[in-house]
């Protein structure tokens, strides 16, 4: 007969300990200690029988298989709590707080020179004391101030923490289209934004071009930067380092590096970073997602399903739900009618198109 697959629930997380496994170990482990207890006491305990013996290991090994088996399912919870608590704390928390323990075992270990000159009644509780208690306060102030101490040696830790494709390089294009800002305040850019320092030597150099321009756009740019570093959606953080003649190569490592996405408005860079295998958040390519599916004298077929709110008009809906207005369409209401697209307007609820019926002649211009 077949076996049915474990569900979800009984199926043990991918990379995760067994729990079974687990709590056998400790099982084992018990009963070795208890069956070596019950023989030890047997053969030192009153006169030296075999029967007795072997009583003595039976009884010992019987007691270890079950305190094994409480103390085993006990550290199997325990495991899989700390394990839970790990997954939800970032690794730049998490190595933090173990440079602060180590820190706080190697001050206690210098504190013990001078405390065992104390009285031994006295020196021995103190240095437990100090023991358990200096380096647990040093592993709790690493994970509070990891982002100070990762700042001293010039490292971004909830940059380098995050999650993947929580953080963003944003490319001179970026900054410089109008469009970039409506994408992070909508939410579609969001997390940790890195901008490197070539970028804003970019557009410092754009916004002091003799062209207008250009000088409109450098200066768009650097308004964009200081409007992200104000947004409550993002953090920005400014990427120290000379990146040289090329800036577009020097974008494309650090995302790499940091395991982000690349944020920008240029075809090139985007082929680019794809063939480098970084992924890419191109300003374009979203704008094309939500472009209209149909454009001002283009000729489409579309049902109308209703009468409009104007006297005379139908309405009519595309594939994908847009609304489309009919003038005079109300006879043709029920039929799939030619329309020919007049005009698209796009609002804050969404996208309506105009049009009239393709087989009525155009007014003269």
């Amino acid at each position: 007969m077949a076996m049915s697959e474990p569900s979800p629930r009984e199926r043990p997380a991918r990379g995760a300990f067994p729990r079974g496994g687990l709590v056998e170990f400790v099982r084992l482990i018990f009963v070795a200690l208890s069956t070596y207890l019950g023989y030890y006491l047997a053969t030192n305990l009153g006169p030296d029988r075999p029967e007795k013996t072997i009583l003595g290991v039976v009884l010992g090994s019987a007691v270890g298989y079950v305190i094994g088996g409480i103390f085993g399912r006990q550290t199997a919870t325990a495991v899989s709590s700390v394990e839970r608590e790990f997954r939800k704390t970032p690794a730049a928390e998490i190595v933090a707080g173990a440079i602060g323990l180590v820190l706080g075992l190697f001050i206690s270990f210098l504190l013990t020179f001078p405390l065992f000159r104390l009285p031994p009644e006295a020196a021995w509780p103190t240095v437990a004391f100090v023991y358990l208690t200096l380096p647990y306060v040093s592993y709790r102030i690493g994970r509070s101030k990891r982002d100070e101490f990762f700042a001293l040696i010039g490292l971004k830790p909830r940059a380098a923490g995050a999650a993947p494709g929580s953080v963003s390089v944003i490319d001179t294009s970026a900054l410089i289209d109008g469009r970039m800002m409506g994408l992070v305040e909508e939410g579609f850019i969001s997390g940790t934004l890195l901008v490197h320092a070539g970028v804003l030597e970019e557009l410092q150099r754009i916004a002091d071009s003799s062209d207008p321009r250009r000088r409109t756009r450098g200066r768009r740019g650097l308004d964009n930067v200081a409007r992200l570093q104000r947004a409550p959606t993002v953090e920005v953080h400014l990427v120290e380092g000379d990146a040289g003649p090329d800036v577009d190569g020097a974008l494309v490592r650090l995302a790499r590096e940091r395991g982000g996405a690349l944020v920008t408005g240029d075809a090139n860079l985007a082929k680019l970073a794809t063939a480098l295998s970084v992924p890419v958040r191109s300003i374009n390519a979203v704008a094309a997602v939500f472009r209209a599916p149909v454009s001002p004298g283009e000729e489409i077929r579309v049902r109308l399903t209703r009468e409009g709110r104007e006297h005379g008009q139908g309405v009519g809906f595309l594939d994908d739900g847009t609304m489309v207005v009919v003038e005079e369409g109300a006879p043709r209401v029920g039929q799939d009618v030619e329309i020919r697209v007049t005009n698209v307007l796009q609002t804050a609820t969404g996208r309506m198109v105009f049009a009239s019926l393709a087989d009525r002649p155009t007014a003269p211009s």
